[in-house]
């Protein structure tokens, strides 16, 4: 069995290579008996579960494919896909696990987060999360019309790209006793959202950092667990 472990794909219509090497990346795969976790922003926006596109189409029909061969896919939300909800993975039987979950493989506890919730020195955007992420006011953005959805994750973006050139990037990493809380139940700890592919070892414990998907140079950073928890990162090429 392998532990297949990805975020930060950013998955887009704007970005077919993405798109085409995360397909790809499900072929590679089909046949190893694999535990695909993917922890946040496996798309760069999600607007609702009721969105379709024929790129998007594509993508469930290879995760069909994928899940038929007896693979297992879970997902997280981060950031960017906070909105994707159980009903478009049912249509290829994955699985949304909570913000926080633990999985043990071989002898080791891992704790599994997207990692934003870890940036705690980053007062707005937690702010910020706290809002968005309110079962109230997003039930009332699920209830408006896609369009205007659309719309407001445009503005989203562009406004959280423009607060980034603001900020030291300091602040916008994960904090030190954070972390420590995160793992006090844990032995190791697997998060994306930072960018910054990482294997940190400290007090006997070990902090996961995953790769983000980047066209530009035509790479991702994946990581790979054998069954006796062995992690490994693997680079892998976009077509």
């Amino acid at each position: 069995m392998t532990y297949l472990f990805i975020a930060d794909l950013h998955l887009s219509p704007e970005h077919p290579r993405l798109v085409r090497g995360f397909l790809d990346l499900l072929s590679h795969y089909q046949d190893k008996n694999t535990q695909l976790y993917i922890l946040g922003d496996w798309f760069n926006a999600w607007i609702g579960d009721d969105y379709s596109a024929p790129w998007l189409d594509e993508v469930v029909d290879a995760l069909k494919v994928f899940n038929h061969a007896g693979n297992n896919i879970f997902f997280q939300v981060g950031n960017r896909d906070f909105a994707l909800g159980q009903k478009f993975l049912n249509q290829f039987n994955a699985i949304r696990l909570p913000d926080i979950y633990t999985v043990k493989i071989a002898t080791q506890v891992y704790r599994l987060e997207h990692g934003d919730a870890l940036c705690t020195d980053d007062v707005s955007y937690q702010r910020f999360r706290k809002i968005i992420r309110n079962p109230i006011i997003l039930g009332i953005l699920k209830s408006t019309p896609l369009s205007f959805r659309q719309k407001l994750a445009h503005g989203f973006r562009k406004q959280s790209h423009a607060s980034q050139q603001q900020k030291p990037y300091a602040i916008m990493d994960v904090n030190t006793q954070a972390v420590a809380q995160a793992l006090q139940h844990a032995d190791v700890l697997i998060h994306g959202h930072t960018h910054r592919p990482e294997i940190h070892h400290k007090f006997n414990k070990t902090r996961i950092v995953l790769g983000d998907w980047r066209e530009r140079t035509s790479e991702a950073m994946i990581l790979e667990v054998d069954e006796n928890g062995t992690p490994q990162f693997l680079k892998w090429i976009l077509a």
